[in-house]
């Protein structure tokens, strides 16, 4: 090997090195994925052309809705000008469909004199989803905020009458009225709503850069709008409120508008002694 190759050969790997440390990305690559990214202090990023929140040491998060498409760009600007783009792969899922037919009309639609209230509900918690805080309380990781059975998952959609309905966007977790539910991940609240029609008592908690986990069908609220919270302390009770069959709880999570699975981001649920 000529000395001239070897240096080549010496430069092209230190370029490598440095480019790898330029940007690192951690994280579900998937439907309903969230992902971490680590790249230059300084730095600006964003997915498909719309701009990332980077904290000043150059982290930032972004995720993949239920029905996202197969591919995604993540392009990063170091500081100097040089620009990194990774062309990002999203696996896709195969959801839990049933179709459910023969049911009363009553029960598939709202009644028209509680639309006004829905969209009210839906309002209030979109505002509530709106916080882009810059603090990135997701570095404290998450955890259950319940446990016990798993009663259903994200993604699973029912089509009643032949009319698709609202697939599921979270996680259920079964449990006596009264079982403790614990703040997955450090955050501040922004909502503490007493009783939506379909979600019941719902809490709220904004884990930075607009990712935030929702909790629906609660019995109690503990806490309150603008309370910081901290992983595994107690912020509500499981519940029946809302439309629901049984007590349990939904755990939701979003970052901006894209529903996330909050099961890919906890270890597999603990089993029942």
């Amino acid at each position: 090997m000529t000395r001239a190759l070897l240096s080549a050969i010496v430069l092209l790997l230190a370029v490598s090195s440095a480019r790898a440390e330029e940007l690192t990305l951690d994280g579900q690559f998937t439907q309903g994925g969230l992902v971490f990214g680590k790249t230059l202090p300084g730095a600006t990023a964003s997915l498909d052309g719309e701009a990332l929140r980077v904290t000043p040491d150059g982290r930032f998060i972004f995720g993949f809705g239920r029905d996202h498409a197969p591919r995604a760009t993540l392009t990063v600007t170091v500081p100097g000008g040089a620009v990194i783009t990774r062309e990002l792969e999203v696996a896709q899922r195969a959801y839990d469909i049933q179709r459910i037919d023969g049911i009363k009309k009553d029960y598939v639609s709202p009644p028209e004199e509680v639309l006004a209230r829905i969209r009210a509900d839906a309002a209030a918690a979109a505002e509530a989803r709106t916080a882009d805080r810059p603090e990135s309380d997701f570095d404290s990781g998450f955890i259950w905020p319940a446990t016990g059975p798993i009663s259903g998952v994200y993604g699973s959609q029912r089509i009643l009458n032949g009319e698709p309905r609202q697939p599921h966007y979270g996680v259920d977790v079964a449990g006596p009225v009264g079982t403790p539910v614990m703040a997955p991940a450090n955050g501040v609240v922004t909502l503490a709503h007493p009783d939506m029609y379909f979600s019941g008592a719902t809490l709220i908690i904004d884990h930075g850069h607009r990712l935030s986990s929702s909790f629906l069908h609660l019995e109690e609220i503990l806490v309150q709008v603008g309370q910081r919270v901290k992983q595994g302390e107690v912020v509500a009770l499981m519940g029946k409120s809302g439309r629901v069959t049984g007590p349990h709880l939904d755990w939701r999570m979003n970052w901006r508008g894209e529903r996330i699975d909050p099961a890919l981001l906890v270890p597999p649920m603990p089993k029942s002694e």
